[in-house]
């Protein structure tokens, strides 16, 4: 299902030029492997976020080989991104894509379960969101503490192709469906949806 019409979301596409080398590489490696990136729309939007934010600290879950990290260090001054997956080779990946694009000093790296390393930091300014969509209300119910006051949480794939509007949907659209129920409901944060790509949810911790 199209959450927004195709038409539209190329018309936005081609005004989002990308004159960055690097990110176009991305991009490219990303069709070659068929490999889920935030793709350039919802990445121009995190550079726009961070912009605006100027956050010391960002911390991903799901990094891939760095494409939606890459955007986020672009945009920082002073502060740094935390890049974590369970695959060292996507890791390595990330960490060559940075050093091409001169943010390696912008960027930590790890390999493994991205919940404990996330857990590790404190006062996160912006949290994003993208790795098991089976575990992203255990993500933000685990780090919720860990985040600084005014901090943003940013998750990808909140529409989930349209699936949560299945009657019956499966374990995964549930998970999603019940995860952003929760940041709904929950007063401790502000929260939206922006319905470009998959669906992007961003809420401000209250």
């Amino acid at each position: 299902m199209f959450i927004t019409n195709p038409e539209i979301e190329n018309y936005i596409r081609k005004l989002t030029v990308v004159e960055d080398e690097v990110l176009l590489e991305m991009e490219k490696l990303g069709h070659k492997l068929n490999f889920p990136i935030v793709d350039r729309l919802v990445g121009k939007f995190l550079y726009l976020i961070t912009k605006i934010k100027s956050p010391k600290l960002v911390v991903e879950l799901g990094s891939g080989f760095g494409y939606s990290g890459y955007w986020f260090a672009k945009a920082l001054s002073n502060g740094k991104v935390i890049l974590s997956d369970y695959k060292e080779e996507n890791i390595n990946k990330a960490k060559q894509f940075f050093k091409m694009g001169n943010l390696i000093n912008k960027a930590e790296f790890y390999v493994g379960d991205a919940l404990k390393i996330a857990k590790q930091y404190k006062d996160i300014d912006i949290l994003f969101i993208d790795h098991e969509k089976s575990r992203y209300l255990e993500a933000i119910q685990t780090l919720e503490d860990n985040l600084a006051d005014n901090a943003l949480v940013i998750a990808d794939n909140v529409l989930w192709d349209g699936k949560v509007l299945d009657e019956n949907p499966d374990k995964q659209t549930r998970r999603i469906k019940e995860f952003t129920e929760y940041m709904f409901n929950n007063k401790n944060f502000e929260t939206c949806i922006v319905p470009i790509r998959d669906g992007v949810l961003l809420a401000r911790k209250v």
